[in-house]
């Protein structure tokens, strides 16, 4: 068991020769960028960092880049009064394969490239993820979330924060929030998808491809609706509505859900349209 230890308290980069396979990055306020490549090898550099120093430990294939006094676990109930005294910009660059975690307060963050699987952990601070192949898991409290042609299964929890999905290819979206909308453009044809949309107040938007093919159950307790095929039925005039149907085979399974918010079904245009081509206009309810 060998381990290698580097504390960072100003500018600085970082190669790594030895094997990484997991990266844990834990920062206060700043910016955090992972990327992954086709290297062996794995590069930190550390562009700006204020107040505490940072801590990068090498142990066993896995590469942490962290304050000492911030952990991984208890990380969303993590308090420091003197937070607003720190802050760092990281980049990082590692084998593709690596499973990947990240925790941000204040931060911003982004990964892409990444096939291992990713968390992510986040009080405040957006995060967006860009061409991850493996399982993403995040949990948020006020952070929104972005993810760009995010192909592996998807899994978002969060009290305020949005999810915002584009190009998404992906055969599983679940999603839960209090207050945060939802808003989905997929890209899943010719794969059944499994999509659960859990929220109280926040609003759902999904755009569909088209064909689509899922059984739909929208439903909303006294928000509005709007759906823009053809083959589903809205049921309701007053109070709680709701959508179902089957598009096409129906081997995959929509679900969303809402107390208060509007949801709204869209229909992407055929692959061979035009860009500009719009989805035909639902009716509201």
């Amino acid at each position: 068991m060998s381990e290698s230890t580097w504390t960072v308290a100003e500018p600085r980069k970082l190669t790594f020769d030895a094997p990484v396979t997991s990266l844990n990055v834990r920062i206060v306020n700043g910016t955090v960028n992972v990327v992954g490549t086709d290297e062996a090898s794995a590069r930190l550099e550390v562009s700006d960092v204020t107040g505490p120093p940072l801590i990068v430990t090498q142990r066993d294939g896995t590469l942490t880049v962290a304050y000492e006094d911030l952990p991984w676990n208890g990380f969303l109930t993590w308090l420091d009064r003197k937070s607003a005294r720190r802050s760092a910009v990281v980049s990082l660059s590692v084998p593709a394969g690596s499973a990947v975690e990240v925790g941000v307060i204040g931060a911003g963050a982004v990964v892409s490239g990444i096939q291992g699987r990713t968390e992510l952990r986040g009080i405040t601070g957006d995060t967006t993820l860009v061409g991850l192949s493996g399982v993403v898991r995040a949990e948020t409290v006020a952070g929104s979330l972005e993810a760009q042609a995010v192909t592996g299964a998807l899994h978002f929890q969060s009290v305020s924060g949005d999810l915002t999905v584009v190009e998404g290819a992906g055969t599983s979206v679940r999603a839960e929030s209090v207050s945060g909308h939802m808003v989905l453009d997929l890209d899943t044809s010719p794969k059944p998808t499994d999509i659960r949309l859990t929220t109280v107040s926040g609003e759902i938007a999904i755009r569909l491809p088209h064909p689509a093919d899922a059984k739909v159950e929208a439903n909303t307790a006294s928000g509005a609706v709007s759906n823009a095929f053809e083959d589903l039925r809205v049921g309701g005039q007053w109070g709680a509505k709701k959508i179902t149907g089957t598009l096409g085979a129906g081997t995959g399974k929509l679900r969303a859900t809402t107390v208060s918010g509007s949801i709204a079904l869209l229909r992407r245009p055929p692959a061979e349209d035009a860009p500009h081509a719009a989805e035909p206009t639902g009716k509201v309810l």
